[in-house]
């Protein structure tokens, strides 16, 4: 089986951040995002991945070599951004397996896949929504996807796809993405992954569904935070410190210096950091920044940054609002 995971997203969500490093390579939970996944396909034995890449593509081509040697990977340029449809497209020439799984390199989750590989049955990841107009859905019947819409206006399923798809039949795949882009099928302006699956149902391939209810987003500031809480309740670590209190789940790199400092809950701090006189709860901080006299709550700083603060003495009298800015 080949894994083809598309990261060649700007990921616009996440600025200032992904001005520098791609969108997958933001630390969470103490260790970038596609790190989790990469995990994830390797304990569940797939060896062999595609990486659609764009944006900074580079780095993440060095990522994946120095910390995955493991893995047979393939890098293809998405020279375009039209649609995830577009992107799956450009991955065809690495089509080296009947099946394939596709899954997008900004989501972490926590399912058992060697339940859904094998059935040998074409299935993709749903999750129950609130609001699945954000989503592409699926509408079902007796077990079976009937239709697929791409996040639809009005209310026809709350079975969201959460970007994990199990292809039994590549060619059949192939086909339909060819067919995609040759005529041009565009949903909202783009080339989009479910019409070429709905090309595939129409032409009478059988695609049920298998839920993920371990399904962490990573798009936005506020998601990935969260999502950081849920990988340090599951794992959490940090080496001894003297002169510092630790609240844990925490993740701490063990070259990280922390003096006369409060870290945690929910604090992942990455390789070499400097933190003093700082009180850091429910935050990321990025490689080899510093942080000084400070109180950081639900913040995201990127790698070589240093943030100081200063601690204010006051003596105020009553009926007075005073900001900090």
């Amino acid at each position: 089986m080949r894994a083809i995971i598309p990261v060649a997203g700007i990921g616009t969500r996440l600025k200032p951040h992904t001005h520098t490093t791609p969108k997958v390579l933001l630390n969470v939970g103490g260790k970038p995002m596609l790190g989790h996944i990469l995990d994830k396909l390797l304990e569940e034995g797939v060896y062999k991945s595609t990486f659609v890449i764009g944006h900074l593509g580079d780095q993440i081509k060095e990522f994946v070599m120095k910390e995955y040697p493991s893995i047979k990977a393939d890098f293809i340029e998405q020279k375009k951004m039209e649609g995830l449809g577009h992107a799956i497209y450009t991955a065809i020439p690495t089509f080296d397996e009947k099946e394939i799984f596709i899954i997008l390199g900004d989501t972490v989750f926590d399912v058992y896949l060697k339940d859904v590989f094998k059935n040998k049955q074409s299935a993709l990841g749903v999750k129950k929504v609130e609001d699945p107009s954000r989503f592409g859905v699926a509408i079902l019947e007796n077990g079976y996807i009937k239709k697929l819409v791409e996040k639809p206006t009005t209310p026809v399923s709350n079975l969201a796809l959460v970007g994990l798809y199990y292809i039994a039949n590549s060619d059949a795949l192939i086909k339909s993405l060819n067919n995609l882009v040759k005529k041009d099928i565009r949903t909202k302006g783009e080339l989009q992954l479910t019409d070429a699956l709905q090309m595939m149902l129409d032409d009478g391939e059988k695609i049920t569904t298998f839920d993920v209810n371990g399904w962490y987003d990573c798009g936005k500031p506020e998601t990935l935070l969260s999502t950081n809480k849920f990988l340090l309740d599951q794992k959490s670590s940090a080496p001894k410190f003297d002169n510092a209190v630790i609240n844990y789940p925490v993740y701490i790199a063990e070259d990280v210096k922390i003096e006369n400092s409060v870290i945690g809950p929910y604090a992942t701090i990455d390789k070499g950091c400097i933190i003093k006189e700082s009180v850091i709860k429910n935050s990321i901080i990025g490689t080899n920044s510093q942080v000084s006299k400070a109180m950081l709550n639900n913040s995201i700083v990127g790698n070589n940054t240093v943030v100081k603060g200063a601690f204010k003495r006051l003596s105020i009298g009553d009926s007075t609002e005073i900001d900090f800015y």
